[in-house]
């Protein structure tokens, strides 16, 4: 047991230790999903729509069912001990998923928000706090903390007394907190910088009816702007496929923009930065074929053709990138284990394995349709948390 001096305790206290739990205890579920209720109580809920996913991931029918799941025989599991959840800073409700995964893999939390404030964060830890009060068990296995990513003395303490670290971020994130070791028997789990596209069938999209389109469009909005395509599911690369491709995404688009007009704020700042970021791509990109604008809250850049350098092209605030597609076996041009989630639209299952994974692709680790991108599970970037943050208890 330690103490940790410049440490902003969001939840919990200064004292570390560890202990463990069984899996999915009824009073582990009952805790998340009552959390989801107060979140989803909570007055200003419908400014922060990365608040209401996580209020739905919460839920005690979700979480029956990952326990259906993962509870399928007699092996014995438990939880590994001490975990060290290192968040984001892209991604404000990262970190309560990361400790949902922790709790019901029956471990000790601590968890380190980004040192960026987030109203998100201090909403959660708020509720949290208030809900501990309940269940005073629980508080005993939750520590969120923040502090300066520059004073590496508490990583490195935190990291000497913890079974497993699981690290969200950018490949330089990743590679600073590996240096620190942890318990010989420690683990680490790491989602590095990704990176995703969208394929749309323009041929399918053309045969909606058109509040089906409204409806396709909405989700893609919800992929993509609720978290500023900030997340590493979040597409940057839209691929069109099939006939009257540049008559079909323009009404995409439009549609896309009169939803942003409704529910998006674009601020100043954005604004700026994208408009840079347009001048940049138009001097230095000599791949740019065409720009079109729709109402500023969107700019799509088509490309003239694919590269290896693909995961270079990154947009904000509304900023797409668009590639014609003539056949699947163009994507050999881009393979990189870099790439992500794939999202979709037009596509069945069997024609995305054949046209789609039939080359072994290096990356790609999730296949999902429109509207789902940010919906996170157990099995994330090809591993299973799960199996990851349990050991098996081999009883004879």
């Amino acid at each position: 047991m330690i103490k940790l001096d410049k440490v902003n305790f969001l939840v919990g206290d200064s004292k570390v230790f560890s202990q463990i739990s069984l899996p999915f205890e009824k009073l582990t579920v009952d805790f998340i999903d009552e959390l989801s209720k107060k979140i989803n109580n909570y007055k200003h809920i419908n400014n922060f729509p990365d608040l209401q996913s996580a209020a739905f991931f919460c839920r005690k029918a979700n979480l029956l069912n990952l326990k259906k799941r993962y509870l399928i025989n007699n092996q014995l599991r438990v939880g590994r001990g001490l975990l060290f959840h290192i968040a984001p800073a892209n991604a404000p409700t990262n970190f309560l998923y990361s400790l949902i995964f922790g709790l019901l893999t029956g471990n000790s939390n601590i968890v380190k928000v980004s040192s960026k404030k987030f109203e998100q964060v201090e909403i959660i830890c708020l509720l949290i706090n208030k809900l501990l009060k309940k269940y005073k068990k629980i508080s005993s296995f939750i520590k969120i903390i923040r502090y300066d990513n520059i004073n590496e003395e508490i990583t490195k303490k935190i990291s000497k007394l913890s079974d497993a670290r699981i690290i969200w971020g950018g490949d330089k994130t990743i590679e600073s907190i590996k240096k620190f070791e942890l318990k010989n028997r420690g683990v680490d789990i790491s989602f590095a910088d990704r990176y995703s596209v969208c394929f749309i069938n323009s041929n399918k999209f053309h045969n909606l009816s058109k509040e089906k389109k409204k409806l396709l469009v909405n989700n893609f909005y919800n992929d993509t702007f609720t978290l500023d395509q900030n997340a590493c599911s979040s597409p940057h690369l839209i691929f069109w496929y099939g006939a009257n491709i540049r008559k079909n995404k323009d009404l995409f688009w439009t549609l896309l923009a009169d939803i942003t007009k409704k529910r998006y704020n674009l601020m100043e700042s954005s604004v700026v930065n994208k408009y840079m970021q347009i001048c940049k791509n138009l001097i230095q990109n000599d791949n740019i074929k065409e720009l079109k604008n729709y109402n500023n809250n969107i700019y799509t850049l088509l490309l003239k053709k694919l590269k290896k350098d693909i995961t270079n092209y990154r947009g904000q605030w509304g900023y797409f990138y668009e590639f014609h597609l003539k056949n699947f076996q163009e994507l050999e041009k881009i393979d990189t284990e870099k790439i992500q989630t794939i999202t979709y639209f037009g596509f069945n299952n069997k024609e995305l394995k054949k046209n789609i994974l039939n080359y072994s692709p290096k990356g790609i680790d999730r296949v999902v349709p429109i509207g789902q991108a940010l919906d996170i599970d157990f099995i994330w970037d090809g591993y299973d948390i799960y199996n990851f943050l349990t050991r098996i208890v081999d009883i004879k």
